[in-house]
């Protein structure tokens, strides 16, 4: 043997026996004799006070799932007992965590280079008092106490599991104090038996997920409603693994809102995406506004069932998606699929959605009108006999322009059948709203109504403090007969209603905007009849008394109806607005005063031929909407004819309202020739015989 191959083998063997010894003393250590450096450096790494409390120490075994060298390389398996880490200076809890056991395997060499990777952490009985202020500070941020830096130590964690725990929240920000207990379900509960098999990939490209095992509870108030709920999760969280999903399950109520969850989250390091079944109902989608931030209106209670997918690491801003969805809005049904997008400048709703039945009640509350089932509704009764004293009869219920500034949406809605208290029959609707910049527009706003056709645009800027808004609708051939389908009489005329509208507004209420309207309103009825029992029907007690007078308890063919209306500042007064009737030419003057609510009106009948005609003295309407009193001037009628020479020197309202007559289906209209009539001039009074 030669001298250098002896140097070797000495070398080598005081090598091993170097390991050997170093192996035999670190297996013997007794290591809570290192607790004190320990706590003093954790400590200082996370700028808190940290503390193994109980017994320390240390197992050496091989980490399974490593490749080549290192799966015979051991691992240091520490195992502490009753830790706790300490609070933030300002927080109310004793301690931001404590931990009855904690258990890992960590790598040495990255310990070096300021990383601590560990493969699995097991948790018993953690407990942490989580705080934030309403200025943002927050005990769960960690920073060294002398430069006010983050920490440079790095922790690489792949999975951790854990046992019953607890979990205090107390958020200044989100107005939040909650506390979640969690607990073993005792027997792991299969994914699909919760979830359902649709959450699991069939083709087998993602990893299954895992069993729930574990239950939890929550329970104190969040955005200061209160809040309580249940569920389960899995028991083991990667961290590391993106693709590992992470089942969920939970069924939570804050305030009058109730959700329930089934599926997985995946990446939760970086909240990396959500697949869940989610079921969400209400009593009203105005109240998710402060539990999510996405602006909807005032509705009946609500119930939804569909696929929320969220991507929230998405480049252009964390994105959810509500798939599939199936729901019900007070009586009304809703389908669709529609999505929220987190981005600049504004998030933004978007969606198409569709309903087979859909009842204009549960509409109500989107022009300010309380629904049965809205909660605005809850005052309806009080407001009852306010109106009927007269009190105001417009909705005033506020349109909430100051949640249109808080994001942005496109939606579309079709619906098929569209049910009216009053029966009117109405079907196809089809709406595209538009919110952008605050400012609202809906157009088209199209649906059909008596056999007809309604279009409409509106545009509601409610990017300033006082909302503007304008309107314009157009009615074509609608079938008088199917406008009253209980009057018997009507369904013998072939009559059709025509109309236009045309008004500008100012005001955060459908009462404000008509009580500063400035616009137009034509409106042509050809071929119909007028009675007591029609008026009764459409609940006109006005009409109904005015009727009565005029042509008492008959039923009399209306040959045309013409209403040309101008309005100024919320003050409508006719143009033109004349009934031809088979028996009188009826014309009503005066105005109606949308701001104040209030009406003065007066009403003359002017009698044709030789037919009889009783009333001698023109009817007027006074008062409030809300009560107005009607009643026969006191004095003689107007000389007979006097109603046609004031009808004949309004040229250009005839004129304009003579373009409605196109549309009619009717072979012959019969307000063309009163309308042609009204064209011409006056004939001048023949003179005095004799002169």
């Amino acid at each position: 043997m030669t001298r250098t191959r002896k140097i070797a083998i000495g070398i080598v063997g005081g090598v091993a026996l170097l390991v050997v010894v170093l192996a035999v003393a670190l297996a013997t250590f007794d290591w809570n004799r290192a607790k004190p450096m320990i706590n003093e450096r954790a400590s200082a790494a996370i700028g808190r006070p940290f503390a193994i409390n109980g017994d320390l120490s240390v197992e050496w075994t091989r980490e399974t799932g490593e490749g080549g060298w290192r799966a015979w390389v051991p691992w240091p398996r520490v195992i502490a007992n009753d830790i706790s880490v300490g609070n933030a200076p300002w927080a109310k809890a004793p301690h931001f965590a404590t931990l009855k056991r904690g258990e890992f395997s960590i790598a040495l060499l990255p310990l070096l280079r300021q990383r601590v990777v560990i493969r699995r952490i097991q948790l018993t009985e953690p407990a942490a008092d989580l705080e934030r202020l309403a200025d943002g500070r927050a005990n769960w941020v960690f920073t060294l106490p002398d430069t006010g830096e983050p920490s440079p130590w790095v922790l690489d964690i792949n999975e951790i599991g854990f046992d019953k725990g607890r979990v205090g929240l107390v958020d200044g920000v989100l107005k939040a104090d909650l506390t979640v207990v969690v607990d073993p379900l005792g027997k792991p509960v299969p994914f699909a038996d919760v979830a359902g098999a649709a959450f699991v990939a069939e083709d087998g490209s993602a990893p299954a997920p895992r069993d729930y095992v574990f239950g939890w509870k929550v329970d104190g108030k969040y955005k200061g409603l209160v809040t309580k709920g249940e569920g389960k999760v899995g028991g083991m969280l990667a961290l590391q693994d993106a693709r590992q999903p992470f089942p969920l399950q939970a069924d939570v109520a804050i305030g009058g809102t109730k959700a329930s969850v089934a599926g997985t989250l995946t990446d939760p390091v970086n909240l990396g995406a959500l697949d869940l079944r989610l079921k969400l109902s209400g009593a009203s989608m105005s109240q998710l506004y402060p539990l999510t931030g996405v602006t909807l209106p005032d509705t009946p209670p609500y119930a939804t069932d569909g696929h929320l997918v969220a991507r929230l690491q998405d480049p252009g801003g964390a994105k959810f998606e509500y798939k599939g969805f199936n729901g019900k809005v007070g009586d009304s049904d809703l389908h669709g699929d529609v999505s929220f997008a987190l981005g600049t400048p504004r998030p933004k709703l978007s969606g198409k959605l569709s309903s087979k039945l859909l009842r204009m009640a549960d509409l109500g509350p989107l022009i300010g009108v309380p629904s049965g089932g809205s909660p605005a509704a809850a005052d309806k009764s009080k407001d009852a006999p306010a109106k009927a004293k007269g009190g105001k009869v417009l909705p005033t219920q506020a349109f909430r322009t100051d949640r249109w500034r808080d994001m942005d949406a496109d939606v579309a809605l079709d619906a098929a059948r569209i049910i009216h208290d009053s029966k009117l029959p109405l079907s196809d609707l089809s709406v595209h709203v538009v919110l952008q910049d605050g400012k609202l527009t809906l157009d088209p706003l199209r649906f059909g109504m008596a056999g007809g056709t309604m279009n409409a645009t509106a545009r509601l800027d409610g990017s300033a403090a006082q909302l503007t808004g304008r309107v314009e609708m157009h009615a074509r051939r609608l079938r008088l007969k199917q406008l009253f389908p209980a009057t018997e009489a009507m369904q013998k005329t072939l009559g059709e209603l025509n109309g236009d509208l045309a008004v500008s507004g100012t005001g955060n209420s459908v009462a404000a905007l008509l009580g500063s309207a400035t616009g137009d309103v034509k409106m042509l009825v050809n071929d119909g009849v007028i009675s007591r029992s029609l008026m009764e029907i459409a609940g006109l007690n006005v009409g109904n008394y005015v009727v009565s007078k005029l042509f008492g308890d008959d039923e009399v063919k209306i040959n045309c109806g013409a209403a040309d209306l101008e309005m100024k500042r919320g003050v409508m007064t006719p143009r033109v607005f004349v009934f031809d009737t088979e028996n009188a030419l009826i014309t009503i003057t005066g105005s109606a005063d949308f701001k104040n609510e209030t009406i003065d009106m007066d009403i003359t009948p002017d009698s044709k031929g030789f037919r009889i005609f009783s009333l001698r003295s023109p009817l007027y309407v006074r008062g409030t909407f809300g009560s107005p009193d009607v009643g026969v001037h006191v004095g003689p009628l107007a000389a007979r004819g006097a109603g046609m020479v004031a009808l004949g020197v309004l040229l250009t309202p005839a004129a304009g309202l003579l373009a409605l007559i196109a549309p009619s289906t009717t072979d012959e209209n019969a307000c063309g020739p009163l309308l042609e009539q009204m064209r011409k001039p006056p004939k001048a009074p023949a003179p005095p015989k004799g002169k």
